[in-house]
């Protein structure tokens, strides 16, 4: 396995605004001046807005400043927008500055840029700079100031940019400091990405996000290998660590997958994770359906050999008792759980047999060494037994929760930050997690940490996680396929992490892929599978970023 996936580098590393503070301070503990890290910050923020597309320069700017170093970053930008020739005005809030920001402002006002006395009107036709807080807000930024952002989007919706972080977000969860936000069209994020700006619960408020480069010093990132959370872009997939089949390998050396999904109710789930498990490329695929479309899906999945049918539970779910003996034999992975519908109805018992050969079933697999991938029932099926299962697992393990699933399993976890919740799940399972969500977050037990930087919206639909759990399965059995490992070996990688990683940004970027070829309506589960079919893995070519 490599090192590191994707390289420890300012390009992927999302950092606290704590860790970002600390880099700075060993930056002037070095001898650089803090007036030249402002200067080198400002200067480049400068230089995006005055290439900005579609902007009137007679509308010009109006920089919000705030007392510290992230107003004196704005104080730069409307000095160099006023020496470009643009029109620019400065307001104020506040009636002490840090000694840096003091002096920007000193210098401001000998120029002669206009200071507004009063708060500005909110349909102002410029564009508004904020440079109100940055990393440095850890309370609400008070009434006054949150109404006149909210009044700022609801009547100039867009004309709005941040630096570093806007105003009233948390730059290390992304939540809410106050009531409302600063809604940016654009963020520039200086330095480093600020790992909260990527939260799903920040995404409303920090629009594009762009880095500002500072060429900090490879050394102040820390080393490959430690627990960085490493962010992921269509860049990274061409350099995603898939181990390479040996190209004599027959199917069976192309991985060996046996898929439980589908259910009475959910029907088309089995036939959506098969299309997933397809589009990895895997050499065998197996399935056990339900009864009710075992007759049928011959007819659409021709390739999947399939295993005798398998009966309802009470509640109508898939009855994995129904299994025969030796149902996990000459396999690389299972993938279980989406669409398996419940084992029982909420509050009634259930009989004592239908629940013995459900529990034979789990010590069955409890004992395969192979991969196993968790996936919707599947989970939540487990959680009525709790996670303590994960642990006592001989093979590899993924799952792959969204939200209300992983709340089920961690109910502890939940509330903390996405990131520290997935990695503390994982150290705590023995499980490499996949944790869903509009930028998704891999961690694995030994603290590796990613999160997809880029994803589509219009994937937030039904059906597109049962093609995921089975592309990720597919690719795992690949991959365990091709890499030769020994199953000691295999587990002891997480088998490996980030081959998971790989998977799901993979299919984030073929939801993009479908919304550029076909618009927000093509990115159906179907769609999605097709186009990762088509897309080789390992390769960039044809990836939207």
């Amino acid at each position: 396995m490599p090192t590191s996936w994707p390289p420890v580098d300012a390009n992927h590393v999302l950092v606290s605004s704590t860790t970002m503070a600390t880099i700075e301070q060993e930056l002037f503990a070095s001898g650089l001046p803090v007036e030249a890290l402002m200067e080198k910050a400002a200067l480049a923020v400068s230089r995006r807005l005055l290439e900005r597309p579609g902007r009137n320069r007679h509308d010009g700017l109006l920089v919000l400043v705030g007392p510290g170093h992230n107003g004196g970053d704005g104080l730069v930008v409307a000095r160099e927008w006023h020496l470009a020739g643009g029109r620019v005005r400065i307001w104020c809030p506040f009636e002490r500055f840090r000694p840096l920001t003091d002096a920007h402002l000193r210098h401001a006002r000998w120029l002669g840029l206009p200071l507004l006395e009063a708060p500005p009107d909110p349909a102002d036709p410029a564009l508004w700079v904020d440079a109100l807080f940055g990393i440095g807000q850890h309370r609400p930024a008070g009434t006054a100031i949150e109404s006149l952002l909210r009044d700022r989007q609801r009547r100039r919706p867009g004309a709005l940019v941040a630096i570093d972080v806007p105003t009233g977000l948390d730059a290390d969860d992304g939540g809410l400091l106050g009531m409302v936000a600063a809604t940016a069209s654009t963020t520039y994020s200086i330095g480093l990405i600020k790992r909260g700006l990527v939260q799903d619960a920040a995404l409303r408020w920090v629009g594009v996000l762009e880095r500002i480069c500072l060429g900090l010093p490879v050394a102040l990132l820390g080393h490959p290998g430690g627990e960085h959370l490493l962010g992921l872009t269509g860049a990274d997939r061409a350099s995603a660590p898939w181990p390479v089949p040996d190209p004599a390998a027959g199917k069976y050396g192309r991985g060996r997958l046996l898929v439980l999904a589908g259910s009475r109710r959910f029907r088309g789930a089995a036939h959506l994770a098969l299309a997933g498990a397809t589009a990895s490329g895997c050499g065998s695929l197996r399935a056990a359906p339900p009864r009710e479309i075992a007759s049928q899906l011959w007819q659409v999945h021709p390739h999947v050999v399939l295993e005798p049918a398998l009966g309802a539970t009470p509640a109508g779910g898939l009855a994995l008792g129904d299994l025969p003996e030796g149902w996990l034999d000459r396999l690389d992975a299972v993938l279980l759980g989406p669409g398996l519908g419940a084992l029982d109805h909420a509050g009634e018992p259930l009989a004592a047999a239908i629940e013995a050969r459900e529990r034979r079933r789990w010590q069955e697999l409890g004992d395969f060494e192979g991969l196993l991938v968790l996936d919707a029932d599947g989970l939540n099926r487990l959680a009525t037994t709790g996670t303590d299962w994960l642990q006592g697992r001989r093979g590899p393990t993924w799952i792959t929760p969204h939200e209300g699933e992983f709340r089920r399993l961690f109910p502890d976890l939940a509330p903390c930050p996405r990131p520290e919740a997935a990695v503390a799940a994982a150290r705590r399972s023995g499980a490499s997690v996949l944790l869903k969500g509009a930028r998704s977050v891999v961690a694995t037990p030994d603290g590796r940490r990613w999160q997809l930087l880029s994803a589509c919206p219009e994937a937030a639909r039904a059906g597109l996680g049962d093609v995921l759990a089975g592309y990720v399965a597919g690719r795992g059995a690949m991959a365990l396929a091709a890499a030769g490992l020994s199953n000691a070996d295999a587990n002891a990688t997480g088998a490996d992490g980030a081959w998971l990683a790989a998977a799901a940004l993979d299919h984030a970027l073929a939801g993009l892929h479908c919304r550029e070829l076909s618009g927000a309506g093509g990115v159906t589960p179907l769609a999605v599978a097709e186009a990762l079919a088509q897309r080789e893995p390992g390769s960039a070519v044809g990836d939207v970023d």
